[in-house]
């Protein structure tokens, strides 16, 4: 069953397209990256579903709730964390978060727990008493999604929330989202590749205005059907020779030199990236190796990865466009 629903939402800022005929599903549970470069489209989608403002054309539902016709049960529904997201930086976390519940209406008599339990879950414990203006950042952004959790939300939508943290604080953001996710559907909008790699479940590409692609990263390397690769490095007097047999082997389209061990390539070893298409061939390949008397120091398949998949993607809807 899908909690949210797009069909054929478009979004004009005056002459400007934000979002051009975009439809897509996201079910219950699921935590779905909505990725793409800026100025995309991914905020102003994220904007419609929370119900900041109407699509143009189209019509977006949560929960079977209309966006426009149902704004209010929709706001209900979601939890929304702003790329920009506002604070009150004088105010001490717990006061802020108190305030809060109040503005979302949570019940009087239910405040002091929902106020507790979103301090839990987004790790502010032992902050709870200190003004958020004198916090990191990275503990702003937990104080922001607090915010959004605040009144039991079905559905979380986080607007590049670990923009501008430093390395430690996204592994702790991203940790925390994964965390969320195993309770509510979450739409993570984002332009960071690696963040849609170690979080979602299923990836959302959007590229100006336009969805390229909304599958899992496996169904989404199998559609693009990029030859597959190996990663060979070896070692013996006969190292160079190497490539020249591997290529002859049968599905192997290329042999290229592996550019990040380029110093490797001399004085008796080497290390090389095989493209195939086809059947597995790492037998092929180590036979044909230890053939030519080399010893066989690595022999590691290589996924292809988000980014080369959505680099993919961008070059194909250029191509299409020209």
């Amino acid at each position: 069953m899908s909690m949210i629903s797009v069909e054929n939402v478009t979004k004009r800022f005056g002459p400007i397209l934000a979002v051009d005929n975009v439809s897509f599903q996201v079910s219950r549970g699921e935590v779905i990256g909505f990725l793409g470069p800026n100025g995309a489209g991914k905020s102003t989608t994220m904007r419609i579903l929370a119900g900041f403002f109407p699509p143009t054309s189209g019509r977006a539902s949560v929960g079977d709730h209309d966006v426009v016709t149902d704004a209010h049960q929709v706001k209900e529904l979601v939890g929304y964390f702003p790329e920009r997201v506002s604070v009150y930086p004088d105010l001490p976390v717990q006061s802020f978060l108190n305030f809060v519940a109040e503005a979302k209406d949570v019940p009087r008599s239910e405040r002091k727990s929902a106020v507790g339990a979103v301090i839990e879950s987004c790790g502010l414990r032992e902050v709870s008493g200190r003004v958020i203006g004198h916090l990191s950042k990275g503990y702003r952004q937990r104080v922001g999604i607090a915010q959004a959790l605040m009144h039991k939300p079905q559905v979380l939508i986080l607007d590049e929330p670990t923009i501008g943290l430093d390395p430690a604080q996204v592994v702790e953001i991203r940790r925390l989202i994964r965390d969320l996710g195993s309770e509510r559907t979450v739409i993570l909008s984002t332009h960071i590749l690696s963040e849609v790699s170690s979080v979602c479940d299923r990836v959302i590409i959007i590229n100006r205005g336009r969805i390229l692609a909304s599958e899992s990263l496996d169904t989404l390397r199998s559609q693009l059907g990029r030859n597959r690769q190996l990663r060979v490095e070896v070692s013996g007097v006969q190292a160079r020779s190497v490539p020249d047999v591997l290529v002859r082997l049968s599905g192997v389209v290329e042999v290229r030199a592996d550019q990040d061990d380029e110093p490797a390539q001399a004085n008796g070893h080497g290390c090389w990236i095989v493209e195939y298409q086809g059947e597995e061939v790492r037998a092929e390949v180590s036979r044909a190796v230890l053939e030519q008397g080399c010893g066989l120091l690595e022999l590691r398949s290589l996924e292809p990865t988000l980014e080369d998949m959505y680099l993919q993607l961008i070059r194909q809807a250029q191509e299409e466009q020209q």
